[in-house]
């Protein structure tokens, strides 16, 4: 398979992992033709691996990682409307935007690893090995990471995305 293949078979899911880990639209751009810059150059070499699709995610996760180095970085946009001088959510009708904004926003203010395992865990359905393996830590590390992050997201989400819902 050649770069260029590789790029039309699979930009978008990288895109959408890379918006999933930073949860950044824009952040997740930089980082992606960062990496698809680096990942060319070398791509004769990564095009004979196993899994290069996996290669260049692992790639993503550490530009992603190392961003953590960068002021600008640091800080994530949260968009809110002004009323009154006051931040207020942006309504929506629909109250399944309005739980997903809400659990986005409360994910956007986790610490950058604590982010990365959740995004890792509950979207690329990874398990605490793997992850581990991945972030070059144990395996301790990352439950703790986990248990931290969803800790923090029981304190700040509203109660009715906390508590189990019942199944009709």
């Amino acid at each position: 398979m050649t770069f260029d293949e590789f790029i039309a078979a699979r930009l978008g899911a990288l895109v959408r992992y890379a918006t999933v880990v930073t949860w950044d639209p824009h952040l997740a751009e930089d980082i992606i033709q960062d990496v698809l810059i680096r990942a060319q150059a070398r791509w004769s070499r990564i095009s004979r691996l196993d899994a290069p699709e996996q290669y260049v995610k692992r790639m993503v996760l550490n530009e992603f990682l190392s961003w953590r180095r960068r002021r600008a970085a640091r800080l994530i946009p949260v968009s809110t409307e002004l009323i009154d001088g006051r931040a207020a959510p942006v309504a929506d009708h629909a109250g399944r935007w309005e739980e997903r904004d809400a659990a986005l926003r409360a994910i956007a203010t986790l610490p950058r690893m604590q982010r990365a395992v959740i995004a890792l865990r509950y979207y690329e359905d990874m398990s605490d090995v793997e992850i581990s393996g991945l972030l070059g830590c144990r395996p301790g590390t990352v439950r703790s990471h986990v248990s931290r992050a969803l800790a923090t997201l029981r304190t700040t989400l509203p109660e009715s995305l906390t508590t189990p819902r019942e199944r009709a």
